[in-house]
């Protein structure tokens, strides 16, 4: 257990911090800006807490590996990702698995990638709401919404609300012989 003063003083101490972070990964939050911004203690301390991309200096929330390591854990964290990893596929896919609020973060672009929403919205349906006109119209992704979390309905376009096979979903107990 290491001492707040303790991770103050060595801030800078690469050796100390990177084993620091190993055991107890919250120490990366009061290392240096230097130590934010080196690739190995970095990807050390989000490998062990992804939610410590928030501290990584602005570079390095650029870097894919190191991105990809963290919202694979926690998707949330894509928030912290640079723009260009924002519109990156494997990454906002990555995250999108574990926590389909991340399609809120995704470029426009990816917000009109079939794989990208299906997988949102089978983790989280509501997220239906971000995703593009062209795929609240798509019947497959609809239906992967409104089976996780039928209120993701109300994000559907009017065009395929009287779909028969959403309105069984919609409505299980008029379907019953």
């Amino acid at each position: 257990m290491y001492s707040k003063e303790e991770i103050l003083q060595k801030s800078n101490d690469k050796n100390f911090i990177l084993n620091a972070v190993k055991t107890e990964p919250w120490v990366y939050e009061f290392a240096s800006d230097e130590l934010h911004d080196d690739e190995e203690v970095t990807y050390e301390a989000v490998k062990n807490d992804g939610i410590l991309l928030e501290f990584a200096s602005k570079r390095l929330k650029d870097d894919k590996k190191i991105v990809l390591e963290a919202v694979k854990q926690v998707g949330w964290v894509a928030c912290y990702a640079s723009e260009r990893l924002l519109d990156d596929k494997e990454v906002i896919l990555s995250g999108v698995k574990v926590d389909g609020q991340i399609l809120y973060f995704a470029s426009q672009n990816l917000r009109d990638d079939k794989d990208v929403v299906l997988s949102a919205v089978t983790n989280k349906g509501i997220i239906l709401k971000y995703a593009s006109k062209r795929l609240r119209e798509d019947k497959d992704v609809a239906i992967a919404a409104i089976t996780q979390n039928k209120d993701a309905f109300e994000y559907i376009y009017d065009s395929i609300k009287n779909d028969e096979d959403i309105q069984k979903i919609m409505n299980p107990e008029e379907n019953v012989t």
